[in-house]
């Protein structure tokens, strides 16, 4: 496996020798926010966007990074060019930004901040396949965070409800993408991704109150409309996912990602529809890279070294 290049706390080390302070919030609570983009062809993908999302997580919990977005920017392009000789093994990156608050019994009194960037494959052995077979979902009972608790547009590192909808959808489907629900029982979003579904040629999604704005959300918002679909954010129930006609997930390294069966019911005619594949050629076009081709050439090599392990 790859020792990538990775940037800590304002040096350059192998990404196996970052460690992460124990008594750091970040480890400690869970006292950190996250961003992750991806590139095409070697190059960042809307790399801008990610960072001023990370910057607004950062105001709304009151951490200091120590650096303008500007140089996080130069850092992240930096961490690519650095790694750009093992890109030939994966296709392309995965590039994470992370900021804990530091040290500190309290909030209000911690820190220096750790700041890190690294960088990993795109995690194509876990999804390649599902281009063409399509995802299954499972509506978990563990709910999303509540906007009232921690607003769900802050892409934060205390996700402890993420990990046990992953193990209650294990429960339901060894190859379930879990799907949470909010406070009042509306479609949320998954562990990571966005979910959106298809009725009589409309994309519906749930509004940005009980969910992360996605990068790749607004992506297929600016494709829809590029392609002449009409898109509606609204308030969606299981039941609208059970009767859809398609789903699909969207996120950054898959980009957009077919869902064929919900609860093991089928959806639609239980095979990607059309949409999503006017979605994935259009998305494809405008990067210059075949996304699912991509997926389906670099995937299987990709399972088979994870399956192996270290």
């Amino acid at each position: 496996m790859a020792d990538y290049v990775a940037y800590f706390c304002g040096e350059w080390m192998p990404a196996s020798q970052v460690r992460i302070d124990p008594m750091d919030r970040g480890f400690l609570v869970g006292d950190a926010v996250f961003d992750v983009f991806r590139t095409f062809n070697g190059k960042s993908f809307r790399l801008r966007e990610h960072v001023d999302r990370l910057y607004r997580s950062l105001k709304y919990v009151r951490i200091d990074p120590g650096m303008p977005p500007e140089d996080l920017v130069r850092i992240s392009e930096e961490v690519i060019a650095r790694n750009e000789h093992l890109r030939a093994d994966v296709g392309d990156f995965a590039v994470w930004q992370f900021a804990t608050r530091g040290r500190g019994r309290w909030a209000h009194s911690a820190g220096p901040p750790a700041v890190g960037v690294f960088i990993r494959s795109l995690g194509l052995g876990r999804f390649a396949h599902l281009y063409q077979d399509g995802a299954h979902g499972v509506i978990v009972r563990t709910r999303s965070f509540s906007p009232d608790a921690l607003d769900p547009k802050v892409k934060n590192f205390s996700r402890m409800n993420f990990n046990l909808a992953e193990l209650e959808a294990a429960d339901v489907d060894k190859a379930g993408w879990p799907i949470l629900l909010d406070s009042r029982g509306n479609l949320a979003e998954g562990v990571g991704y966005n979910v959106f579904l298809v009725t009589d040629g409309v994309i519906r999604t749930a509004g940005d109150r009980s969910v992360l704005q996605g990068v790749s959300r607004a992506m297929v918002f600016e494709l829809a409309k590029g392609l002449g679909v009409p898109l509606v954010e609204e308030d969606l129930q299981p039941y609208d996912l059970y009767a859809a006609d398609e789903a699909f997930f969207t996120s950054t390294s898959p980009c957009v990602l077919p869902v064929t069966r919900v609860d093991r019911r089928p959806v639609g005619n239980g095979v990607p529809g059309p949409v999503v594949h006017r979605l994935l050629a259009a998305w494809s076009e405008a990067v210059g890279v075949d996304i699912v081709e991509q997926a389906l050439r670099y995937g299987p090599q990709e399972q088979l070294e994870s399956e192996a392990g270290p």
